[in-house]
């Protein structure tokens, strides 16, 4: 990323965010091992009201600058009997919007028909593994990888623009290649991949060292070359690999890296299944991270610098949204960057600026290192173990 464009960014997150996630409900008929929001079957007492809804909506559009993008997430967001009508207000109000349901009964031709017809055109949906035995087994429900593949066909031939959500863990990380094929090969556009923070039901799944964090930040730099929009939730160092890539072009990395055995196996894949590519590396994507461009909404008007950040800093029923995103004192001092240890001395900690809800996971600080970052490793001499 240049370095005025970066400055520009970081300035305007000053005053707004890019991307408010409001999880609608903590509603969800699945029970994915994984699961941030610990969701449940039904909905949880205290959720905000279609009325309280439609406040939050008009925050976001009085925060100063550009609109953010308002996501619907959860829970699954399809569980809100009153949806529809808060997507309805919230395009009388000129807000960009994306959808982030589950893959239920609930996601419907008919209701997805409505969404189109008042103007949505992203949806986001969740796939965790290349086949049933590993999507289904995090999931928790027998047949949901092929109920998904099927639901991408239907959006993708009804118009939406397509994202997919992958939560990369020890688990399935050696499938990313095979997942990556599968995408493109379904339509899909946008790949989005969230690097596990042990929160929620995840703190009982392994989140990748930092070696194979950092081969599959290479592999997803690969994955730019063949035309894939990616994007890296609680990853941000993947902003840092892209532009360490960047002098090389299309050169293999491992030419001028040290990468591991995962990037072995996931460059092997990638080689085999996906075919030709244009070998240019796509430039970084927007230096958001949590607090910093993003900002998240909870079922009950808590506000958190994101889902995985479980501390709250306001509650939307009692402030504006955007006097808690300008005003927290934790929020200022993250988009200045004024992190401890190896984070707070990187050259790229404008760029990236580690995660914070990792951080806070792992060191109870949030402006702690994020240790899954090699750099940190590194720096402390800390042993990191070859994939």
């Amino acid at each position: 990323m240049r370095e005025e464009t970066l400055t520009r960014a970081l300035a305007r997150y000053e005053h707004s965010p890019h991307l408010v996630f409001w999880e609608t409900t903590k509603a969800c008929s699945l029970a994915c091992q994984h699961c941030r929001a610990s969701a449940q079957t039904l909905p949880l007492p205290g959720e905000l009201t279609t009325e309280e809804g439609h406040s939050l909506i008009d925050q976001i559009v009085a925060m100063e600058g550009p609109s953010p993008i308002l996501v619907f997430t959860g829970g699954d967001c399809f569980a809100r009997p009153d949806l529809l009508d808060l997507v309805a207000y919230a395009r009388t109000r000129g807000l960009r919007l994306g959808i982030a349901p589950s893959v239920t009964d609930r996601l419907t031709r008919e209701v997805l028909e409505e969404l189109y017809e008042l103007g949505v055109r992203s949806v986001s949906i969740s796939l965790d593994g290349a086949g049933p035995e590993t999507h289904d087994a995090l999931r928790g429900i027998p047949g949901h990888f092929d109920k998904t593949i099927e639901a991408l066909h239907m959006m993708r031939d009804m118009g939406f623009r397509l994202q997919v959500n992958t939560t990369v863990m020890r688990h399935n990380a050696k499938e990313l290649a095979d997942v990556f094929s599968l995408l493109r090969d379904t339509g899909v556009s946008i790949w989005e991949v969230f690097f596990l923070v042990g929160v929620g039901r995840g703190v009982e799944i392994l989140e990748v060292d930092p070696r194979d964090a950092e081969d599959i930040c290479h592999f997803l730099v690969d994955a730019t070359t063949y035309g894939m929009t990616v994007r890296t939730v609680e990853a941000p160092f993947f902003r840092r690999v892209q532009s360490e890539r960047e002098p090389f072009g299309g050169d293999d990395p491992r030419l001028h890296f040290e990468l591991g055995g995962l990037y072995e196996t996931l460059r092997e894949g990638l080689d085999r299944e996906a075919g030709d590519n244009d070998h240019s590396v796509r430039s970084t994507t927007l230096a958001t991270g949590d607090g910093r461009g993003i900002i998240f909404v909870g079922y009950d008007g808590e506000v958190h610098a994101s889902g995985f950040l479980p501390i709250a800093l306001g509650n939307v029923r009692t402030e504006s949204l955007g006097d808690v995103y300008t005003e927290n004192p934790l929020l200022t001092a993250v988009r200045a960057g004024f992190f401890i240890g190896v984070c707070g001395e990187c050259d790229y900690r404008r760029l990236c600026g580690g995660s914070r809800a990792r951080a806070f996971a792992h060191h109870g600080d949030v402006m702690a290192d994020d240790p899954s970052c090699i750099r940190t490793r590194v720096a402390r001499r800390i042993p990191v173990a070859l994939a």
